[in-house]
């Protein structure tokens, strides 16, 4: 049947721009999401529950369960799986991620389900003859594919969950397998890397069509319907052992890969404890290594907490120079310091005491710029960017953030055949050779070198910040190593500049990394903001768009909640949903 679409743009009554509704004549609905009509929404606010997620349809599906009665973590395990199908990019079940949550009795949780090197890993398995690095092998292809953790993941998150697994699964098999409307830039997305689909697979993947996609196009992914459907079926093992783990090794021999049975079956996910740290009376709760991002956090907030930076104002070439010189120093000991804990010792506790963070700012100069050249990593005693995020809060108490990634846009780009699901290219997160940059531009050192086993470092920093011990705000985003900065401009934003969490999420947003010796800001950075900071000797570079921001709000009075509001991103097909 032809299908045809109508698109609106739809506005909100001050005329900012608020979404496209996608109003597609077909008839095939199920439950309370339809995968042919639906409209893309940035806020919502309710009362019972609220996900913001980078796909409308994946933030409904998982509103649909908090409706039949599901907590925080069925709506989060719902709205990844959804994710795997609706949005290719980076949803998976093909990579990994990390998760932070607080639970309605008061205990905060960390979950690692980061990928792991494969046991024939090797220090120097991206390196030629001559020690050069192979950065092709290390983006691109089987090999640069590290051992999936999603699946682990969602049932190590289920024992904190109400409905059963089959539930929260099956809207995304439907979804595989009855197809979905994609976007405009579902399709720009998908047909810009065919290219790549072709090249990196053995069989040409779904993913691929004669002509090129177009807006109101349906996707229909058979083969990981399937691989769903064993999951189901099977628990963690229906994508670890059996029939999936066959499909995902024979791709291995095909492509020469090094992933095998053994790898598949002993992954595990891991319960850690997480970061925690007071800012001014709140307590923000972050993720533990392998990810970074907790602790850049917690560095990057304490050396601003005592310079009275809210009075200087948002964006202020003072309020900004601050915030970089900050970026600047925490990113200089990440390259230095961090990596899997498991494997190597990370001095976490030193890096965030008050004494050594007072140090890391006694050369900071108001109104000049320090040369990263000149800011080292400190002196101790003793991440297309195409990772997604969701944030879920619920009625009872619970909050649930979420980061997941593939790493690169579509990951390694390549499928596993028969299987229908892409791998990560997560290998390029480790350090292939000291000092040489990744993907992102990110360089590091022996902390973060490829060992068997080990999970590769990351950006990732899904966090999460309580006001009199309660949920407060839900946080966290997608862009590579530029993810932890968003989440801390986002943080300083409302707690500090007293923004409401829409403003907070679209003001325009900067990155520092400490290498390359750049501030890398969004078009709509404001050009005489980015004049004053050149004159005190900053070197700027545009790109797109930093992160898609994914924010719940929770108001209180007293112990009772009042309003919950979900904010997403207006920088993608990102979408709220609350009720």
């Amino acid at each position: 049947m032809k299908i045809t679409i109508n698109n609106k743009f739809l506005f909100n009554a001050k005329g900012m721009y608020t979404g496209i509704l996608f109003l597609v004549l077909q008839s095939t609905t199920f439950g309370q999401v339809s995968p042919f009509q639906y409209s893309i929404n940035k806020q919502a606010t309710g009362k019972q529950g609220a996900v913001s997620s980078a796909h409308p349809l994946a933030s409904e599906v998982g509103l649909d369960m908090l409706k039949q009665g599901g907590n925080a973590f069925d709506a989060a395990i719902a709205t990844q799986l959804a994710l795997a199908v609706v949005y290719p990019g980076a949803g998976n079940i093909g990579g990994g991620g990390f998760l932070v949550a607080h639970t309605t009795d008061g205990k905060s949780i960390a979950i690692d389900y980061r990928e792991r090197a494969p046991g024939r890993a090797t220090r120097d398995m991206y390196l030629d003859k001559e020690g050069n690095p192979l950065l092709n092998l290390s983006q691109h292809g089987h090999l640069a594919s590290g051992v999936p953790g999603t699946v682990a993941g969602l049932f190590s998150t289920h024992k904190y969950a109400k409905l059963d697994f089959v539930k929260l699964i099956e809207p995304a098999i439907k979804l595989a397998e009855e197809g979905f409307v994609i976007t405009a830039s579902e399709a720009r997305s998908l047909n810009g890397s065919a290219p790549s689909f072709i090249k990196y697979n053995t069989q040409t993947p779904v993913f691929v069509k004669s002509g090129g996609w177009k807006a109101g196009d349906t996707l229909i992914q058979k083969e990981l319907a399937v691989t769903l459907k064993r999951i189901r079926d099977n628990g963690a093992k229906g994508f670890y052992e059996g029939e999936t783990a066959r499909l995902v090794v024979e791709e291995m021999k095909r492509g020469g890969g090094i992933i095998n049975f053994e790898d598949l079956k002993k992954y595990e996910a891991a319960e850690r404890a997480p970061v925690v740290f007071d800012y001014k009376g709140y307590t923000v709760i972050g993720m533990p290594m392998p990810s970074s991002g907790g602790l850049l956090m917690q560095q990057m907030m304490k050396m601003v907490e005592d310079r009275q930076i809210g009075t200087m104002g948002f964006h202020s070439p003072e309020a900004v120079q601050l915030m970089i010189e900050v970026e600047r120093r925490a990113y200089a000991d990440r390259a230095e310091f961090m990596g899997d804990k498991d494997f190597v010792k990370v001095p976490v506790k030193s890096l965030a005491s008050d004494s050594y963070l007072k140090e890391r700012m006694s050369d900071f100069i108001p109104g000049k710029a320090t040369p990263s050249a000149m800011v080292k990593p400190g002196n101790l005693q003793a991440e297309s960017d195409e990772t997604t995020h969701l944030s879920v809060a619920d009625r009872y108490g619970n909050a649930v953030s979420v980061t997941t990634t593939l790493n690169g846009g579509y990951g390694s780009k390549t499928v596993v055949g028969g299987a229908g699901f892409l791998l990560n290219n997560e290998m390029d997160d480790f350090s292939v050779k000291p000092g040489v940059p990744n993907m992102f531009g990110a360089v590091g050192k022996e902390a973060n070198a490829i060992q068997p086993g080990k999970r590769m470092l990351s950006s990732m920093t899904p966090t999460i910040v309580l006001k009199k011990r309660k949920p407060w705000l839900v946080v966290g985003t997608p862009g590579g190593t530029t993810i932890p900065t968003s989440v801390f401009q986002t943080l300083l934003n409302i707690i500090e500049f007293k923004q409401s969490a829409l403003d907070a999420v679209n003001n325009p947003k900067f990155h520092h990394q400490w290498l390359p010796d750049q501030v890398m800001v969004e078009q709509d950075f404001p050009k005489t903001l980015q004049q004053s900071l050149e004159a005190m000797g900053y070197k700027f570079t545009n790109r797109g768009q930093i992160g898609r921001t994914e924010v719940i709000s929770i108001t209180r009075e007293g112990k009772k909640i009042t309003a919950i509001e979900a904010v997403a991103d207006k920088r993608g097909d990102d979408h709220a949903s609350a009720y």
